[in-house]
């Protein structure tokens, strides 16, 4: 047992369970308890040596046998955006079927103030259903006649029932929306209630009334909550579309009041196109880098960093033109000036190609080693270009959203293309330090466990497994990416995501051992205790 050499009794000592303190798992006796004092670990060790740093005033929890990791990370949320909103959405995350999805609608409906809409947005895919389908919008009227209903599905297509057509003004006059679309009856042209795009469901959302300042601060916390009732306590937000400054003022508020609980870390994104140098290095010229304290801190620029260059799910040709090509390099070369990492999407390797070019021409100027650049998701990566990044000593965040997309975008992309999407084996011959997250709350389920089922498994919502063998992860180094590998991205990896001396006293107490369950019995695992700088923000009280 090793043991941080300024305690001499710990504040909590935790027994009786079983604890991975991260790496891979030895043969022989596994560790059995741990030791906290001053929210890090003291030590890790049997209980009996456990026990023997305990004080007078020592806290006892006994784990009564539980499995014990380090606190999930998640790599690539989008969680200020989704906090806001978060109490006054439904979620079908973990729905199987419709008719129970229609249910909760139902429910909703049952408690909203007159003229309230009821939200779905995104998290979802028919996929996951036994009907295979989304709900039509007579299905809404015939719940909902009187309150606007809006049901996402990711960012495919949303169904709207009558009265939410009226709620934003839409009609057999109203045009497209720019990157959106109306669907129409081909003999009336009234709208159906189905619209795909951007633009449309932009559009829609914008005529929901925005909550009040203190709605979404109490909302932002709900979401923390429900996130450590799953093990959580990091996330790492990519910023994305949308997200100028006053959109963090919930979180700085939570942050403020001292009512922050999960470690935030953040990657600032231009809110306009067009205006994306300016409004990084506005960004950068006030904000320092890695600028705030151990609970929120701004980590870098990402993961829209110019308009032109992000190719959305890459199910359609796209390229990245000259024009954009430049101004990512121009911002790419300022923000290594500055030393602010970069996040930047990319799932085709078109893009990904580009982005290397401008990535190694500021890397002749100014080296990239050592900055921290890094990829969301790389889903086509070529070979090629795993070696060009590997140089750079960049790395990758593995998003899940093909959980839900693996069927379409096979189909855009040739059968067997799901095989090597994305290359794990290679990404990891090759070193490239490698990320885990969900890409929530919209664009995937917010669940890190069907994310790690999705790692190890590589089958997809509909239950067909496409991952070739090579590019599947063991159970150990999913929970790797997890947890010290998202603690990469912002330089942490030695204080976060292990359970050993002097790392901050972040871990998970599970409901199930996630080394010993079926493989399908992943997904179901939820945390029974989790605790955040040894301090105890969610617990099922079915630990002493």
């Amino acid at each position: 047992m090793s043991t941080s050499p300024h305690t001499a009794h710990a504040d909590r000592i935790f027994v009786n369970g079983l604890v991975w303190p991260g790496g891979e798992r030895r043969q022989g006796p596994e560790p059995t308890a741990l030791a906290v004092c001053d929210g890090r670990v003291v030590a890790c060790g049997s209980d009996a040596e456990i026990r023997a740093l305990a004080g007078a005033r020592s806290t006892v929890v006994d784990l009564r046998g539980r499995r014990v990791i380090p606190g999930l990370i998640d790599g690539h949320m989008h969680a200020v955006r989704g906090g806001a909103t978060w109490a006054s959405e439904l979620r079908w995350t973990d729905v199987p079927d419709l008719r129970t999805a229609l249910a909760t609608i139902h429910g909703a409906v049952g408690t909203a103030r007159p003229g309230e809409w009821v939200r779905v947005v995104g998290g979802w895919h028919p996929c996951q259903f036994t009907e295979a389908r989304e709900p039509t919008r007579a299905e809404l009227d015939a719940l909902a006649p009187d309150h606007p209903v809006y049901v996402q599905a990711l960012y495919e297509v949303a169904v709207l029932n009558s009265a939410a057509l009226r709620a934003a003004g839409i009609d057999a006059t109203t045009p497209d929306p720019p990157g959106g679309r109306l669907e129409r009856d081909p003999v009336t042209g009234e709208p159906t209630g189905r619209v795909f795009g951007m633009g449309a469901f932009n559009r829609i959302l914008g005529a929901v009334p925005p909550d009040t300042p203190d709605r979404e601060r109490h909302s932002t916390a709900a979401m923390l909550a429900d996130l450590h009732a799953l093990g959580l306590t990091g996330i790492v937000d990519a910023g994305g579309f949308g997200m100028p400054p006053h959109r963090y003022e919930p979180l700085f508020a939570l942050w403020r009041d001292g009512g922050l609980s999960m470690r935030m870390r953040l990657f600032l994104s231009a809110g306009d196109s067009g205006q994306e140098y300016e409004q990084l290095e506005e960004w950068m010229r006030h904000t320092p880098p890695r600028f705030g304290d151990p609970m929120l801190r701004f980590q870098g620029i990402g993961e829209v960093v110019h308009y032109g260059c992000h190719d959305f799910e890459g199910l359609e040709e796209f390229s990245i033109s000259d024009d954009a090509a430049k101004e990512l390099y121009r911002i790419s070369h300022r923000a290594a000036e500055r030393g602010w990492p970069v996040n930047i999407h990319a799932v085709l390797d078109e893009s990904i190609d580009r982005i290397l070019a401008c990535w190694e021409a500021v890397d002749e100027r100014i080296p990239l080693r050592g900055l921290r650049f890094s990829l969301s998701h790389a889903d086509r990566i070529s070979p090629a270009n795993l070696r060009r990044l590997a140089a750079l000593g960049a790395g990758v965040v593995l998003d899940d959203h093909q959980v839900f997309k693996a069927a379409l975008s096979e189909a855009a992309w040739g059968d067997g293309s799901m095989a090597e999407a994305p290359r794990i084996a290679d990404l990891l011959t090759a070193g490239i330090p490698l990320a885990a997250g969900t890409d929530a709350t919209r664009a995937s389920s917010h669940s890190p466990w069907l994310s790690l089922w999705w790692l190890i498994t590589g089958k997809s919502a509909d239950g067909v497994p496409r991952r070739a063998d090579r590019h599947r992860m063991s159970r150990e180094r999913a929970l790797e990416c997890y947890t010290s590998g998202s603690a990469w991205l912002s330089f942490e990896e030695t204080s976060r995501g292990r359970l050993r001396p002097g790392t901050h006293a972040d871990f998970a107490v599970l409901s199930e051992d996630y080394f010993a369950v079926p493989e399908d019995r992943i997904p179901a695992i939820r945390s029974d205790l989790t605790v955040v700088g040894g301090e105890i923000v969610h617990t099922t009280g079915t630990v002493a």
